[in-house]
C-alpha cells in the first residue's frame, strides 16, 4: 500500500499561536486600525450618499468624457443610473467608500514599499514570496483573520481586501522605478541630483504610467473581494449578492451582480485612461 507514513506536522497550530500573541500585544494598534478604518469608511459614505444623484452622475459622466470619450461618458452614466434604477443606490455607494478606502490604504502603502524594493535587492528578495503567498493563497482564508482582528463589518472587509489586493500595485511599482532608463538616470546624476531629487523628478514622473496599471489592478482586485467579504459582514452589492443566494432570489441576484459589472467596467476603463492621459504626457514630455 502507498499510505503516507504517520509524519504529522502543525504550522496551522504555531500561525494560530501567532495570531493569538499578535492580538494579545497589538490590541491597542488593531484598535486604532479600527478605528481609522471605519471612520474614514463612514466618512466616504456619508459624503456620497449626501451628493444629489444626479450629480453624482455627471461626475461620473465628466470622468468618461475626459478620461476616455464623450459616448463613454454617457455610457457609464448610464451605468450609474441604471444601478438606481434596481433600488441598489445606496448599497452602490457603500461598496464605493469600501473599495476607495481599501485602493488609498493600498497606495499608502504599497507604492513606498515598491520603491524600497527597487532600491534595495535584499528587501525585494523578501517581500517577493510573501507577495506570491498573499496572491496565491485562497481570498477566503483572509476572511479568518479578519473576523479575529476585526469582528464582523466593513473593517474585515477592508483587512482581507488589502492583503488580496495589495501585491499588483507593489510589483508594478517596483517594476516601474527597476524599468526607467539608465541613461536618464546617469542624466540626472551628472547634474548632481541627490538621490530623493532623482526619485521624485526623474523616475516617478518616468515610472508613473506603469504604477497607474498596477493601481488598477489593485482597484479591480479590490472590486473582485467585494462579494467574498460580504461573509464578513461587509455591506453594499456583495451583501445583496449573498442574500439572494440565500434566498435563490434570481432577480435580485442578477440587478446586484451586473452592478458590480457596471462598476467594473466604469472603474476599469477610468483607470485605464488615467493611466493613458500619462502616458501621452510623458511621450509629449
Amino acid at each position: 500500500m502507498g499510505n503516507f507514513p504517520d509524519i504529522t506536522t502543525n504550522i496551522g497550530g504555531f500561525v494560530k499561536n501567532l495570531v493569538d500573541f499578535l492580538d494579545d500585544k497589538l490590541e491597542l494598534f488593531f484598535d486604532f486600525i479600527f478605528f481609522i478604518s471605519s471612520r474614514t469608511i463612514n466618512g466616504i459614505e456619508e459624503v456620497l450618499v449626501w451628493m444629489p444623484w444626479w450629480s453624482f452622475i455627471l461626475i461620473i459622466f465628466l470622468l468618461g468624457w475626459y478620461f476616455k470619450s464623450f459616448f463613454s461618458g454617457i455610457l457609464y452614466g448610464f451605468f450609474i443610473f441604471l444601478i438606481g434604477t434596481f433600488g441598489l443606490w445606496e448599497d452602490m455607494m457603500t461598496t464605493i467608500a469600501i473599495i476607495l478606502t481599501s485602493v488609498i490604504i493600498c497606495l499608502i502603502l504599497g507604492i513606498p514599499l515598491g520603491v524600497w524594493m527597487a532600491f534595495n535587492k535584499g528587501f525585494s528578495n523578501v517581500m517577493r514570496p510573501l507577495l506570491d503567498a498573499m496572491q496565491t493563497m485562497p481570498s477566503f482564508v483572509y476572511l479568518i483573520p479578519a473576523i479575529f482582528f476585526f469582528g464582523l463589518g466593513n473593517v474585515s472587509a477592508i483587512f482581507a481586501t488589502l492583503i488580496y489586493a495589495l501585491p499588483p500595485v507593489i510589483r508594478l511599482t517596483e517594476l516601474a522605478i527597476r524599468g526607467v532608463d539608465k541613461e536618464v538616470i546617469e542624466s540626472a546624476q551628472s547634474f548632481g541630483s541627490s538621490r530623493w531629487q532623482m526619485l521624485k523628478k526623474v523616475q516617478l514622473p518616468q515610472a508613473l504610467p506603469t504604477i497607474m496599471a498596477g493601481v488598477n489592478q489593485t482597484t479591480m482586485m479590490a472590486l473582485a473581494m467585494v462579494v467574498i467579504a460580504s461573509m464578513v459582514g461587509a455591506q453594499g452589492l456583495g451583501e445583496q449578492v449573498l442574500v439572494a443566494i440565500n434566498r435563490i432570489d434570481i432577480s435580485l441576484g442578477f440587478e446586484a451582480g451586473i452592478s458590480i459589472v457596471f462598476l467594473a467596467i466604469i472603474i476599469d476603463r477610468i483607470t485605464n485612461g488615467v493611466a493613458g492621459k500619462f502616458q501621452k504626457h510623458r511621450g509629449v514630455s
